[in-house]
């Protein structure tokens, strides 16, 4: 039988899924031809940082593991304290038991490109997922700690099935019936809390793009809101937005 040709098999290597690339490894690798080592090379490349993937994903499992006694293991992690416009903005996760989703960290190690993938995946993969919000104005009102907590609170409550425990990113939040664990960087240690720091931060930075749209000359697209030198001279020619924080901005206007 005539050999195929490289570009077909190139083909078939950019067309494989992961799970296919030992068969691919095993289906070529006595072929002499050096396109079609270089393509081997690259198959036992892509696996290598596959396995390596699932490794780091695995040990992010620690907490869900320690804590596998309860059956809804709820992560906790909120995205914009700093910022001088726009809410703050809070996720809650529970993820199934067998959940095989790769790639989940602290949101801000992710591309934004990531982030819209891995988002799709874990509300469609989640047992539950809530998100809650406080205004720049509840911000100003009660401040940013408690405003944070406010939306935490919230996005708890926007479970569609109610949580046994809470593993919250380095807080503990006040007026929460259930048990609470948290934990200091919780955004890369658990892989609850960091699907919720991925669904917070899309939520956030979407809306973020939304007011944008309507307020173009903060570049909120771009700086999510925080005090960048571009949005701090706009913020100073312009004065401030009906969703600037006021109690965050009295060093600039």
């Amino acid at each position: 039988m005539e050999a195929r040709k490289i570009g077909e098999i190139k083909e078939e290597f950019k067309a494989a899924e992961d799970a296919m690339l030992p068969f691919f490894i095993e289906k070529y690798e006595a072929d002499g031809r050096a396109g079609v080592k270089k393509l081997c090379e690259q198959a036992r490349a892509r696996f290598l940082k596959l396995e390596a993937e699932r490794a780091r994903t695995d040990a992010l499992w620690k907490y869900e593991r320690e804590y596998g006694m309860y059956a809804h293991i709820c992560g906790i992690d909120e995205v914009g304290r700093g910022p001088l416009a726009g809410p703050v903005v809070a996720g809650a996760v529970i993820l199934p038991k067998d959940c095989d989703i790769l790639y989940i960290n602290d949101s801000k190690k992710l591309s934004a490109a990531k982030r819209e993938e891995l988002y799709d995946v874990i509300m469609e993969k989640a047992v539950a997922v809530g998100v809650g919000m406080a205004s720049p104005q509840r911000i100003d009102e009660i401040n940013i700690l408690q405003a944070n907590y406010e939306a935490m609170r919230e996005a708890i409550s926007k479970l569609s099935v109610p949580p046994d425990i809470l593993l919250n990113d380095a807080v503990t939040i006040p007026g929460v019936p259930m048990r609470q664990v948290p934990i200091i960087k919780g955004d890369a240690k658990s892989i609850s809390i960091g699907a919720a720091s991925i669904v917070a931060k899309v939520t956030r930075d979407r809306l973020m793009a939304e007011y944008d749209r309507i307020l173009p000359e903060y570049g909120f697209a771009s700086n999510k809101g925080y005090g960048s030198a571009e949005h701090i001279a706009a913020l100073k020619k312009y004065g401030p937005s009906p969703i600037h924080r006021r109690s965050f901005i009295g060093n600039f206007v």
